[in-house]
């Protein structure tokens, strides 16, 4: 599946293009933070610089990398319908599911410890505020864009396109937001199982977003925006 013939080549292929083709990178960089869903753009070698990574390591890394999670996240030459309602099913109906469940827990966790110096104070708002942008990004692919796709294309399509990577980039600045509020999603020694439950459900979440994101940016997109591979994967 992976179109690199050398992993020596890899420094200098992008983190996207590299989750997009190579099975278990994607795990890969989850586990070392390197962004590849908005920042799929960067290269390898400066992504790996941003973070103080050995590039080698990582590199090493993605050679043994395996396979992981549904065959679909990884596969570059599934056809556009298939992947499209991966997407709608996988990620954009769970997203709105699991959205309520994490804002009652973090209102609880908030209203409970509110004497606690490490409690994530604000977190509430800030997933209602993502649930609302979420609900209205998907609604607009689901509507819009993803039908625009089902029929081939058509001359508005890179605009609509371009609105929601930069949706998607707001995405990932409140997956910061929340990093930051809960120390990367790190319950306390002495946490209560409902502040730990918390903890569990935004590092799914999170993971999750990621990859909806980069299956977006890096896989779906480009080929509306390249005529020849939308023509190739249709």
């Amino acid at each position: 599946m992976s179109q690199f013939a050398d992993v020596s080549e890899l420094a200098g292929q992008t983190v996207g293009r590299i989750a997009a083709t190579l099975p278990g990178a994607a795990g890969v960089f989850q586990d070392h933070g390197v962004d590849f869903c908005c920042g799929g753009d960067q290269t390898l070698a400066d992504a790996a610089a941003k973070r103080a990574l050995d590039v080698d390591a990582i590199i090493s890394e993605l050679a043994a990398a395996g396979p992981a999670g549904d065959a679909t996240e990884f596969a570059d030459d599934v056809p556009s319908a298939q992947l499209i309602e991966h997407i709608k099913t996988r990620y954009h109906a769970i997203h709105l599911r699991e959205l309520p469940w994490l804002i009652r827990l973090a209102g609880k966790v908030e209203a409970a410890h509110r004497h606690n110096a490490v409690v994530p104070a604000g977190l509430v708002d800030l997933l209602a505020h993502l649930r609302a942008e979420m609900t209205l990004h998907q609604k607009r692919e689901e509507v819009v864009l993803f039908p625009m796709m089902l029929a081939g294309g058509g001359p508005m399509i890179t605009a609509a396109i371009a609105t929601m990577r930069v949706e998607h980039d707001d995405h990932g600045a409140s997956l910061s937001a929340i990093d930051r509020l809960t120390h990367d999603r790190t319950a306390p020694n002495d946490a209560c199982a409902t502040w730990r439950a918390l903890c569990t459900g935004l590092t799914k979440f999170h993971n999750d977003l990621v990859m909806h994101v980069h299956l977006e940016n890096n896989v779906l997109f480009p080929r509306f925006t390249n005529t020849k591979a939308a023509d190739a994967r249709a």
